[in-house]
């Protein structure tokens, strides 16, 4: 029997094992990979994610928030370091700390209350001290560091000092070179003051997957790999590079998402007749039509109204009409023997021809990053070799 739901995402375990490979090929020996999975592992579903990443040998995860960091803990099979990388607020610090949940500092209120609560459960903090390089969102400045680490020092029964990190602005366009290159150079200051302070963290981490390829001086000790691992390279300039220095035209990534549902009726539309809500699209020519029962709600977008794509007996086949809440119909005039509950690919491969993220995107308005994440929490996910 089928899912209740309307339609399913199924995840590689291949293509996920190849990307890691692909991925420690191209790190430094010895640099650990720190798997993002903030945004419900960018639309893949942190509860099936996790196990299958901790299954390919990776055991330590980021997530944005301590809400996500439940979920993590909740859902890891082995002991996978999990970090909070923003947002947990002074009530949560308390099973946070006693989880050994790492999170990172980027004010002294949230390093006091760090403190305060380690003192009162005895047991220490793990704390990853972030550092404002020139992103301007969140950490501390330069000048702020020399108390900071005397907070550290003084206080190293309840504090352990994790990492010291920073975030860089852009790193996946050219753009940002110059940025970045400053980032760079006052995150070495930052390392500076940490040594003169005596102190030194367990691992120091600046690379999300751009830097992480892009600048091979920013991996040392861990990477933070979010839409990498995933199969997406992070901008189309990124992948460009790469394929240029490698002198290939092969994508070294593979894509782990799929997503697919099923044809739920088919009709024959006269032509001179309009399809769907309003006068969107008039049939010129009598057509034959299939309903999907996938729409906006289900994140597909409604800006794919008359111009999205879906594959269809290894054809692709036009979207017709408006995208409403729950349905989408498309033209399947040209397509022999369709019938109800044939397989429809809304992003994924079939026979020869592929769907992918980024032409999804481009339909849609989205970016890579902004389609994943929207694809709704609770569409049911199952991992497929």
């Amino acid at each position: 029997m089928r899912p209740f739901q309307t339609s399913i995402i199924e995840i590689s375990r291949s293509a996920f094992e190849h990307n890691l490979n692909f991925l420690k090929s191209y790190l430094k020996d010895g640099v650990r990979i720190c798997s993002v999975v903030k945004g419900n592992a960018y639309g893949h579903g942190i509860e099936l994610f996790v196990p299958l990443a901790e299954e390919c040998g990776i055991n330590h995860f980021s997530v944005f928030s301590a809400d996500e960091a439940l979920r993590v803990h909740q859902s890891r099979v082995g002991d996978s370091s999990i970090m909070i990388m923003g947002m947990i607020e002074n009530d949560q610090l308390e099973w946070a700390i006693e989880n050994e949940i790492e999170f990172y500092v980027f004010e002294p209120i949230r390093l006091q209350q760090a403190l305060l609560v380690a003192q009162r459960v005895g047991k220490k903090a793990k704390v990853h001290i972030e550092v404002e390089t020139g992103m301007n969102r969140t950490g501390f400045a330069l000048k702020q560091l020399p108390a900071v680490l005397q907070l550290l020092r003084t206080n190293s029964a309840h504090l352990c000092f994790q990492g010291v990190c920073t975030h860089f602005a852009g790193a996946e366009s050219v753009t940002n070179y110059y940025r970045i290159k400053v980032q760079q150079h006052n995150f070495d200051k930052a390392l500076k003051l940490v040594s003169a302070s005596g102190l030194s963290p367990v691992l120091t981490h600046t690379a999300c997957s751009a830097a992480a390829l892009r600048y091979p001086k920013a991996q040392m000790d861990m990477v933070r790999l979010g839409i990498v691992q995933y199969g997406f390279f992070p901008t189309r300039e990124v992948l460009i590079e790469y394929l240029t220095k490698k002198n290939t035209k092969v994508n070294p990534l593979q894509r782990l998402l799929t997503w697919k549902t099923w044809i739920m009726d088919v009709k024959v539309v006269k032509a001179g007749e309009f399809v769907g809500y309003g006068t969107s699209y008039l049939a010129n020519s009598d057509k034959v039509i299939a309903t999907i029962p996938v729409g906006y709600s289900h994140g597909f977008s409604r800006s794919l109204s008359n111009q999205g794509r879906v594959l269809i007996h290894g054809q692709r086949i036009s979207v017709i009409g408006m995208v409403t809440m729950n349905m989408i119909t498309v033209d399947v005039t040209d397509v022999e023997n369709v019938s109800i509950g044939d397989e429809v690919v809304l992003i994924g491969k079939q026979g020869d021809l592929e769907i992918s993220v980024s032409s999804f995107s481009e339909y849609s308005d989205q970016i890579n990053y902004e389609l994943l994440t929207r694809l709704p929490a609770d569409l049911p996910r199952t991992v497929v070799d």
